[in-house]
């Protein structure tokens, strides 16, 4: 949490925190000023005081509302530094972050940098003020176990309720998704149809699930994964736009959107047939509920969450799949880890790889995902079910959005011959 920050920044012996870019679609910046129309900012946190925001003079309302203290770049002018520095723009860009750091009480040590920007320029900027200002040492660490993927790994009260409000979205554009294909036209040879009688492909319902999402307060920036038949049995596979919908054929519904703004995220998939399964896919089907329902069980307060993985690779080796257990990069069968946290980023700590540390633990105020999977894109399909958990404060594990697990869909205006 955000109380966490100083005690991290201690641990990891950084004297203060560098976050820069937009408000927005920048977790680390969104986290401590909550987002809103703040771009090219600049954001300076001493370990043991509060953040300072350096915004654009148009800007200063909106970053107010971060309630930080607020310093306009005008109080910088550029264009005076910018003959200092003899016309180079880097070099300006320096000496006006070392006043920045100053006036910040930071004249030398060890700073973290972070947030999403231009690397091009940033690292210009950096090199030049290495140059003026040895004494200040810019670091930065891997994204995975970063001071931001710490502090953001246990939620508050408040941030678990706008998941659970994501959540709600997001279930209720794959019902709309649900409904939608269910009452298609088909034609002879099992074609979904459009209201205008062309065939239905996978452009057309992503479309509309951009629609559903903006119309609900939501957006898409990641993408969304809606596959079918052997793009199915790819994990990542985000679908072939001019695939076209049949009934019979394995799709892969993967849906991660987040709060309009960049805020926060949530995960979520179902495996659906249209009208009628294959019988090896529905028996793949089986099996994956099965071992998805076999974790839910067996959560457990405060336990890693590589154990749980770990698992599921056991469970389906007994049912005869390759998984990452005893085979390096398998292609066929289990071919991913089990989950991951959720928050500002779709994929944040806790980690559940079986090679990730013991400090990865199923914690209060933990939001994660249990996804697992078998995948044969040869064959022609691919399974995945996942829901999104929160730890509770009280030990228990609670799914933040309900949704049926049904693999077959009934069609509505088709009767099977």
């Amino acid at each position: 949490m955000k109380s966490d920050l100083d005690g991290l920044m201690q641990t990891k012996k950084l004297d203060a925190i560098l976050v820069i870019g937009n408000a927005t679609h920048n977790p680390p910046m969104y986290y401590l000023t909550g987002g809103g129309h703040v771009s090219a900012a600049i954001l300076i946190k001493k370990r043991g005081e509060t953040a300072v925001l350096f915004c654009n003079d148009m800007e200063r309302e909106e970053a107010a509302k971060s309630g930080l203290k607020i310093v306009p770049m005008s109080t910088y002018p550029w264009q005076d530094m910018l003959k200092e520095a003899n016309g180079d723009v880097a070099l300006m860009s320096a000496m006006r972050l070392q006043q920045m750091f100053a006036d910040c009480g930071i004249t030398s040590g060890q700073v973290g940098i972070y947030g999403d920007t231009d690397i091009s320029s940033t690292l210009a900027t950096l090199t030049s003020l290495q140059r003026i200002a040895p004494e200040i040492v810019i670091t930065g660490e891997p994204r995975d176990n970063s001071l931001f993927m710490y502090a953001m790994e246990t939620k508050d009260d408040y941030e678990v309720a706008r998941i659970r409000r994501m959540g709600k979205i997001t279930t209720t554009v794959v019902g709309r998704v649900a409904d939608f294909l269910t009452n298609c036209e088909i034609r002879e040879d099992e074609v979904l149809l459009r209201e205008n009688g062309a065939p239905l492909t996978i452009a057309d319902v992503k479309s509309s699930i951009d629609l559903w999402l903006a119309e609900l307060g939501a957006e898409n920036p990641e993408g969304t994964i809606f596959s079918i038949g052997r793009d199915a049995g790819i994990p990542h596979s985000v679908g072939t736009p001019t695939d076209l919908l049949r009934l019979g054929q394995t799709i892969v519904f993967d849906i991660y959107p987040c709060e309009a703004g960049g805020g926060y995220f949530y995960d979520f998939t179902r495996t659906w047939s249209l009208g009628y399964a294959n019988p090896e896919a529905q028996k793949l089907h089986d099996e994956v509920k099965a071992v998805f329902d076999k974790v839910q069980e067996n959560l457990d307060l405060n336990a890693p969450f590589k154990d749980y993985h770990r698992m599921v690779c056991e469970e389906f080796e007994k049912n005869g799949h390759t998984t990452p257990l005893n085979t390096q990069a398998p292609v066929d069968g289990y071919v991913h880890t089990l989950g991951h946290g959720v928050g500002l980023n779709v994929h944040e700590r806790p980690w559940s790889g079986l090679t990730v540390g013991d400090d990865n633990i199923l914690k209060p105020g933990v939001v994660m995902t249990s996804e697992p999977g078998l995948y044969y894109p040869e064959k022609g399909f691919g399974v995945r079910i996942e829901d999104t958990f929160w730890v509770r404060p009280d030990g228990k594990v609670e799914i933040l959005a309900e949704y049926p697990y049904d693999f077959v869909l009934e069609m509505k205006k088709w009767k099977k011959a």
